[in-house]
């Protein structure tokens, strides 16, 4: 499977499914899209901003519930596999991605995994394992957390600091090298975990070395 990014901005996931699961997917998409969840119980759990809609879909209903909502995103997480499996048929036949909570290993074309993910600013990191542990890609996020707390704001200073090269005219190679440098450099990653410190000056100081003053 390819790893893409989606922009869900004023998309709709319908999720089918009310419990841990169906909580869980419906609490990752809140912040990116408008979601839905029909089921005919909700778990004692946290769905966000999400609509619950307490129904007992048939795979009938459930392709109708589809074609009405037009969503980019079909969740099935439901405990019953037929009911899975009409649900992604139904979300296929519309055009729309669908993610099956029941299935491990290889997947029907227009099937989608939600990787375990951390965003820090700009800074989005994505690890899956084909849904075949959860418990790795859950311990892989975790872990890049913590290693790579600050990530945002060097990505953001950086960032900065590109354009402001390119507009003093830099050359793209002499540009990209500096960069490079930067992003490399154990003193900006000792700055980023180092509380209080000036990360935007180390990186400064770094960049100078390749190109000159930008202070």
């Amino acid at each position: 499977m390819l790893p893409l990014m989606h922009d869900f901005t004023d998309e709709t996931v319908l999720v089918f499914g009310g419990g841990p699961v169906g909580a869980r997917k419906a609490r990752r998409f809140d912040r990116e899209a408008d979601v839905i969840v029909v089921s005919p119980d909700f778990a004692d759990s946290e769905f966000g901003d999400a609509e619950r809609v307490r129904a007992a879909p048939d795979a009938a209903a459930a392709a109708d519930w589809i074609e009405r909502t037009g969503p980019a995103l079909v969740v099935a997480a439901t405990d019953d596999e037929a009911l899975n499996e009409a649900i992604a048929d139904g979300a296929r036949d519309q055009g729309a991605l669908v993610n099956r909570t029941d299935v491990d290993g290889d997947r029907e074309v227009g099937s989608v995994v939600v990787p375990a993910t951390v965003r820090d600013g700009p800074v989005t990191v994505a690890v899956a394992t084909g849904g075949t542990s959860p418990a790795l890609s859950k311990h892989l996020r975790e872990r890049f957390e913590t290693e790579f707390a600050g990530v945002g704001e060097l990505a953001a200073v950086t960032g900065d600091l590109r354009t402001e090269l390119k507009a003093r005219g830099v050359p793209p190679t002499e540009r990209r090298d500096a960069i490079r440098a930067a992003v490399r450099s154990r003193r900006v990653w000792k700055a980023l975990d180092s509380p209080g410190s000036k990360t935007r000056q180390v990186v400064t100081d770094v960049i100078d070395e390749h190109t000159g003053d930008l202070s």
